[in-house]
């Protein structure tokens, strides 16, 4: 696979400083039971990385010690680890609300039975990963058969709850463009998905999150591959907007690796770009020290954050 990182770590991109932390996004492992296109991850069924039990207790630890209010767990499918299941119930005793990023198949799979109506049970957000509401483009970006499953996994999700407007199960989607592009205007696209998935399939959802392709890792690659690396970067950078600064979630999110490192993001987690703070940077210092105040690591995926209506694990900024 081909590296960005020595086309992205210099950068003129503005300095920026953490506020409060609100969020702690943990990736619990690479292993996926998808091999995505546009994933920054490079994430897969062969993938073996896996957080340690240990380590899974240090972070029920940094969210009463640093009163966190969210936790956002992320992959890989995070639902492969064995112990996601014990992580959201402790997170949820504490009054901690938590993200599941789910990619809808992951509901299927043997060994995941029960998995929607634990997580319904749990009053666990899901946020899922639906690049399209067409079979053709969503089967082409994230392998053959995906999108029905991924309409199957919505609907048993409707049929807990989620997603409907009286309940208080959230269920949003998540858009990536197919390509070297940004996404359009996420409240347009948003009605347009809740009108053909409604019309349909009879699913509703609440909110939908356009986000843009980061050029690192597998989509990295392939647009160094395809010589659109450079272009998709000149893309961004035109359309680099200011205002979207305030409101990048480095701000107040706080990125947990596989082994308990932290980022100021999860894409310098896959870059392997560490805090600018000196330290070992892991949960065990976490529990000793606030981040406040510090200074972000920035590089030239930034921009892709930045860029037109800006994007962020929240969606659009």
């Amino acid at each position: 696979m081909l590296e960005t990182l020595p086309l992205l770590d210099v950068t003129d991109f503005p300095s920026i400083e953490r506020g409060t932390t609100e969020t702690l996004q943990v990736n619990l492992g690479y292993r996926c039971n998808q091999t995505c296109l546009h994933c920054h991850v490079n994430a897969g069924p062969n993938r073996t990385e896996m957080m340690a039990s240990e380590l899974i207790d240090q972070v029920i630890e940094v969210l009463k010690q640093r009163d966190i209010t969210t936790l956002d767990l992320t992959g890989g499918a995070p639902e492969l680890h064995p112990e996601f299941r014990k992580l959201v119930t402790q997170a949820r005793a504490l009054g901690v609300k938590v993200i599941d990023r789910c990619n809808l198949t992951i509901l299927f799979e043997p060994g995941q039975e029960g998995l929607a109506e634990f997580l319904a049970d749990q009053g666990v957000d899901v946020v899922a990963s639906l690049p399209c509401y067409s079979l053709e483009n969503v089967d082409r970006q994230r392998g053959k058969g995906v999108f029905d499953k991924s309409i199957q996994g919505l609907q048993r999700l409707n049929s807990l709850g989620y997603g409907h407007a009286d309940s208080a199960l959230h269920l949003n989607l998540v858009y990536n463009p197919q390509g070297p592009s940004l996404p359009p205007d996420q409240q347009k696209l948003e009605a347009d998905y809740k009108r053909e998935l409604l019309a349909h399939f009879g699913i509703v959802f609440n909110e939908l999150y356009a986000l843009a392709n980061m050029p690192i890792q597998r989509f990295g690659s392939t647009l160094l591959s395809k010589g659109q690396f450079e272009p998709y970067m000149d893309l961004l950078k035109a359309n680099y907007q200011a205002s979207n600064l305030p409101g990048v979630m480095c701000r107040s999110l706080i990125s947990v690796d596989w082994q308990g490192k932290l980022y100021d993001c999860d894409f310098n987690q896959q870059l392997g770009l560490g805090m600018v703070t000196p330290g070992p940077n892991t949960l065990t210092t976490l529990l000793e020290t606030d981040r406040a105040g510090d200074s972000i690591r920035v590089a030239e995926h930034c921009y892709g954050c930045t860029a037109g209506q800006g994007s962020s694990c929240g969606g659009a900024l």
